[in-house]
């Protein structure tokens, strides 16, 4: 189900809001005539609507009369607001896809007070390039139709993985954190061939194709993880001392901890 050409509503085009309906524009998945946004300041607004070459304003209400598909992008705490101010001009005929971190598919269905169709997103970063990761997952009255269309949304930016919802917090904390996490790492090792005497611009190449490279393998082969790092650890060669210091500075365990504490802050924000 193509959604191009469809009547769009983007609440909140803020920093994960801006970066979807940049390259969702960008794909030539929306189309600039049926597609309009909401921030929260005229001038904003303003300086949007001339960058992008869309309808944008600050009113939510009638961003979203006309829309049939309307993305929620604005920050978990504003959504019960947002919510009540379009409450009164959505049907349950329009589609919600909310890409707003823990907030549950029930909260958009209990306070519009409606069996509207909500899917829930959870995208990263890299989607600006079109290589981001999103986690999909369908609400009480969604189908398999409307999981279609949040998914050719997406996947137009990278890969889509539809879960249960109760899996979602581990989806925020694993890859909508995550490349964070690969940043410090990158970082780290640039770091290190600086270190060892490279030029910073060189060791960061190396890091960042390196990374790519490895990411790349995992994907294509699927293979698992652990055999690929032995396929390079050749017997009393040079990357088993480096795996050997990594594992004394708890880089495993360290990373594991780091995705535990952000899937509990993603619980925290849902649920106080």
């Amino acid at each position: 189900m193509d959604p191009l050409g469809r009547r769009v509503a983007v609440l909140g085009a803020g920093k994960m809001g801006g970066i979807l309906l940049s390259a969702l524009l960008e794909k030539g998945l929306l189309s600039r005539q049926t597609t309009t946004a909401t921030v929260q300041h005229e001038d904003r607004a303003h300086s949007l609507a001339q960058k992008l070459g869309i309808a944008v304003g600050t009113d939510n209400a009638a961003a979203v009369r006309e829309a049939e598909i309307i993305l929620v992008c604005v920050k978990p705490q504003a959504v019960e607001g947002v919510m009540q101010q379009i409450r009164a001009a959505v049907s349950s005929t329009q589609l919600i896809i909310s890409v707003a971190a823990s907030v549950p598919t029930r909260q958009f269905e209990q306070t519009l007070g409606i069996k509207i169709p909500v899917v829930r997103a959870m995208p990263n970063t890299p989607c600006l390039l079109g290589c981001g990761m999103t986690g999909l997952c369908k609400g009480q009255f969604a189908e398999a139709c409307h999981l279609e269309i949040a998914s050719s949304f997406f996947g137009v930016i990278g890969r889509t993985v539809v879960v249960d919802e109760k899996h979602m917090d581990a989806v925020t904390g694993l890859s909508a954190s995550g490349p964070a996490y690969i940043y410090i790492i990158l970082e780290s090792l640039a770091e290190a061939g600086v270190k060892v005497g490279l030029p910073r611009d060189i060791a960061t190449l190396l890091a960042a194709q390196t990374t790519l490279g490895a990411a790349t393998v995992v994907l294509e082969t699927g293979d698992h993880p652990a055999l690929l790092k032995d396929a390079v650890t050749t017997p009393a060669g040079c990357t088993i001392d480096g795996i050997l210091e990594l594992e004394e500075g708890k880089l495993r365990v360290t990373l594991i901890k780091a995705v535990v504490k952000a899937v509990q802050r993603a619980k925290e924000l849902a649920y106080g």
